[in-house]
Formats: structure tokens, C-alpha cells, sequence
């Protein structure tokens, strides 16, 4: 005889009955889960957004249409409010973007309209939509000023691989003087230098290129390294020395370094015969505070 008593059933006959071991092969009753195991098993429902989104961005309140937010799909913000992912949001209800917002409007103004920042806004306008990845506003800002510009000033600096380097190396002298010194200042000497030869006033009226006019035993005569700190160069472009120092003092300054230069003169090492080094010496004044 089998007594079913709710949902346990208890056989009453040896030939009915299972040994525990067999009952727990054949069926396992699962574990009641936890809150936190059910709630890991449910699928995240996708976010909805309203026609008009109310949004704070680090602290700063802007209101746009969902459509201004998802207007290139490829971006940061149109993946954001697609519904895929969760955006939590302040005590207002507004959604929240953990980034200044400081150059949010103009992005916003990008989106509705294509609308371009003012000049002096450019590059920080830039660093956002790189963050936001929106591929159309970083097109149109490199083909305005400044950043048109830094494209053709980077080329230049290409010629020179170690330029990065140099800087580096200025920065790092003029800070261990200035602490092994305890002065407020350091000077070094830099030499910039465009051509490969150093050229004399002798030279000048018979040589145009004088790498070319030189054979490579007479070339190894003039080789050698001017008494100085950094030393940049040579190059072939059009661009000169002074567009060379001006990139320099430009680098540094947008690190926040103070930088002050001058020429003092030229090498004058004598090289052979009456062939003497002419390659220009700049003193350059790092100033710290």
C-alpha cells in the first residue's frame, strides 16, 4: 500500500521501497535560489528613454531630444541611450554622464545642427568628441584652425624622430640644475641647426648643397658634435631654424614650462684647414616658479 501525503510519497512494501542512494540518483530536488542568484538569472529588461531626455553631465544640466543623442549611431551617445545599457540616474531623474561638462553644449550643438566651436575652444572640444567618439565632429575640427595647422607642424617635427626625446632631455637638465643650484632658473645650450655640413663664410659663394659636392672621406672630416646640451637637426624642409625653435618653445610651453632663449653665438669649432663650425648656439632659460 502507497500513503501520498501532499507531495511525499512513502512505500509501505519492501518491493516498492528505494534505498536513499537510488531515490537520489534518479531525481535531485534543486536548491531554493537565493535573491541574488534569481536576480543574476533574470534578464536585464532594456532601459526605455523619453522623447526628451533631461541630462546632468558632471554637474551640469542640459535637455535634449532622445534623436539629437542617437543622430550617428557609431558614437559613444547613441550606444549609451540605445537601451542596451543601463544609465544611472541623480536625485531629479536626470541621466547621468560622469564627465565635465564644461564642452557638452557644444557637442550637443554639433549634433543638432553642426554647429563648429569658436577657435578657442577647438581643441578641448576635440578631446570630448574623442571621448564620445563622434566620428563626423573630429573631421570637421581637424579641417579648421588650430588643429589643420598642428597637422602641418607635425609633419614637420616627423623629419625628426628623436624630437620627443630632446624635449625630454631639456626638461630633465634644467630641472636637476635647477635643484642641485636651488635657483628658481636654469640655463643650457641648445644647438638648431638645419643644414648637415657646417657652412663657413668661405663656403658660402661655391657650395649650394654641400652634402652633395662632398665626397664621403671629405664629408667625415666635418663630422663631429657641437659642445652642447640638446643639440636638434638637420633637416631637409622648408621650414627653418626659427620654425624649428618656435615648435620647441611652443612644446614646452603647453607642459606649463617657462622657457626664455637667445643666440649667443655659433660653435666655431675648428673642423680642418680654415673650415670652422658655424652652426648656431641658442641659450634657453627654463624658469620653475
Amino acid at each position: 500500500m502507497v500513503v501520498v501525503t501532499g507531495q511525499n510519497k512513502v512505500s509501505a512494501t519492501p518491493d516498492d521501497a528505494m534505498s536513499s542512494s537510488d531515490a537520489e540518483d534518479d531525481f535531485q530536488e534543486p536548491a531554493t535560489p537565493t535573491a541574488t542568484q534569481a536576480a543574476q538569472a533574470l534578464p536585464l529588461l532594456p532601459q526605455q528613454f523619453p522623447e526628451v531626455v533631461p541630462l546632468n553631465v558632471g554637474g551640469m544640466f542640459f535637455t535634449t531630444r532622445l534623436s539629437t543623442l542617437r543622430r550617428y549611431e557609431d558614437t559613444m551617445l547613441a550606444a549609451m541611450f540605445s537601451g542596451r545599457h543601463y544609465i544611472p540616474t541623480d536625485a531629479e531623474g536626470r541621466y547621468f554622464i560622469d564627465r565635465d561638462g564644461t564642452y557638452f553644449g557644444d557637442i550637443l550643438n554639433f549634433l543638432r545642427s553642426g554647429d563648429l566651436p569658436p577657435r578657442e575652444r577647438v581643441r578641448s572640444v576635440y578631446k570630448e568628441a574623442q571621448y564620445y567618439s563622434i566620428g563626423p565632429l573630429l573631421d570637421n575640427l581637424e579641417d579648421i584652425q588650430p588643429l589643420k595647422g598642428e597637422k602641418v607642424r607635425q609633419a614637420f617635427l616627423g623629419l625628426m624622430p628623436y624630437y620627443k626625446d630632446h624635449l625630454e632631455r631639456i626638461i630633465e637638465i634644467a630641472k636637476l640644475r635647477a635643484m642641485q643650484r636651488k635657483a628658481r632658473f636654469a640655463k643650457l645650450k641648445v644647438c638648431v641647426f638645419k643644414e648637415e655640413m657646417p657652412i663657413t663664410p668661405y663656403e658660402c659663394p661655391h657650395f649650394n648643397s654641400l652634402r652633395f659636392e662632398r665626397s664621403e672621406s671629405e664629408a667625415k672630416l666635418f663630422e663631429h658634435h657641437c659642445e652642447v646640451d640638446v643639440s636638434f637637426g638637420p633637416w631637409e624642409a622648408v621650414a627653418d631654424v626659427y620654425d624649428l625653435l618656435h615648435c620647441i618653445v611652443t612644446d614646452l610651453s603647453a607642459r606649463g614650462i617657462t622657457v626664455d632663449h637667445q643666440c649667443i653665438g655659433v660653435c666655431d669649432k675648428h673642423l680642418i684647414n680654415h673650415y670652422y663650425c658655424k652652426r648656431p648656439i641658442y641659450e634657453f632659460k627654463i624658469t620653475w616658479w
